[in-house]
């Protein structure tokens, strides 16, 4: 997945890294640490234990060997790898055995180096003239190393898992933003593709002092279609959708009937025909609200339409139907048409606003809004009021 971030958004990605790698290392390193303390603890206590219940049966049979006058089997206990032992009387003085390093007597235990421990035991009381047992382990720093060595494997492992997972997390978490800034720069692109279209005609048709009706007229249209772009984009960005709109009992027939006189024009310079039947119908809305929807898919019926096309609008038993004969939808793309700035075809003109606008004002309203569409039939709209 290539992400391709601007200089904030790398900024915001790194330090989002950064915290979360840095906090995830310091928490694994205690957690580590902790571990690696508590069985290098364990590890000890069972090593000491082992110790001292192999001591104590060494003690036992010195003191049973005493006390029945039986000789005592030195061989089999010297002859090990697990540990070095050492049998030492009164005076401390070594008596036998395998375990050669000085003794600190003082001690029940001693770390002798940095790879044994001793264990000194008193138990015998002196049977066999035997007073203290040094006993050497040798194995417990071998299985401290090999824990170091798993714990480092185990830690690498899981750290860049989380190293990997925070990675894609943070471009998980920076993908709807960049989705966002390429639509506000395809709207901004879109938005001034739209302007420039009414505005260059502004332009050309006044260049001379004496305007021809046509002009005029081209002058018109296209005023009137900045200033429709203007309304959708107060109507999304500016408008305070906490403040109270007027509204009034208002006639939907004659309000689309006045709309159709505007729209006019731009149907037959694509010679499509609009055919409409009209009950009577009033409606508590805001009139600029219902300007908006009205136009907004009028104009799309007439944007998407084919050439020499047709467009069929209905208003009958409190419902409205516009459908026209147009290049139609994919059904897999009317889930996002009321999405801000979606856009389902790039085939013609607009800025994926229309049918937000549309959309947000049926919900405002309680009008339930449906779409019917077949990709190169056309498309139905249906409010139910």
């Amino acid at each position: 997945m290539v992400i391709d971030l601007t200089v904030s958004e790398k900024r915001t990605f790194i330090r989002f890294l950064t915290l979360y790698l840095g906090s995830s290392l310091i928490l694994m390193l205690l957690i580590a640490f902790f571990y690696f303390e508590n069985e290098k603890r364990l590890y000890f206590d069972l090593a000491k234990s082992n110790m001292q219940n192999t001591v104590s049966k060494i003690s036992s049979k010195i003191i049973f060997s005493h006390m029945t006058d039986t000789p005592f089997d030195k061989t089999k206990i010297l002859d090990t790898n697990e540990y070095r032992i050492s049998f030492y009387n009164e005076k401390k003085e070594k008596i036998f055995g395998n375990l050669d390093d000085e003794i600190d007597f003082s001690k029940d235990i001693m770390q002798h180096d940095e790879k044994h421990f001793i264990l000194i035991d008193k138990s015998t009381l002196g049977h066999l003239g035997v007073f203290y047992i040094a006993i050497e382990e040798n194995l417990y720093f071998n299985e401290i190393k090999e824990m170091k060595v798993n714990i480092l494997f185990f830690f690498l492992i899981i750290y860049s898992f989380i190293s990997l997972t925070g990675f894609y997390l943070a471009k998980l978490f920076l993908k709807p933003i960049k989705e966002e800034r390429e639509k506000l720069n395809n709207f901004i692109r879109d938005t001034t593709h739209e302007l420039n279209t009414p505005i260059s005609a502004i332009l050309m048709s006044t260049e001379k002092s004496q305007l021809s009706e046509k002009q005029i007229e081209r002058v018109r249209l296209s005023a009137r279609r900045v200033s429709e772009i203007y309304k959708d984009l107060t109507y999304i960005f500016l408008q305070n959708n906490d403040e109270k709109r007027i509204t009034e009992s208002l006639s939907f027939d004659m309000l689309i009937l006045e709309q159709l006189e505007y729209f006019e024009p731009l149907a037959s310079k694509k010679r499509i025909k609009i055919n409409s039947s009209l009950e009577t119908f009033e409606y508590v809305i805001n009139k600029d609200d219902a300007i908006r929807v009205v136009n907004n898919l009028i104009s799309n019926a007439i944007k998407y339409n084919k050439v020499g096309g047709q467009i069929d609008i209905s208003l009958k038993n409190r419902i409205l139907k516009i459908s026209d004969t147009g290049i139609g939808i994919e059904e897999e793309k009317l889930k996002d048409i009321y999405k801000r700035y979606y856009r389902a075809t790039k085939e013609q003109g607009g800025f994926g606003i229309g049918l937000n606008i549309v959309s947000k004002v049926c919900s405002k309203y309680k009008i339930e809004i449906q779409i019917k569409s077949r990709l190169k039939e056309g498309t139905v709209f249906t409010l139910n009021f």
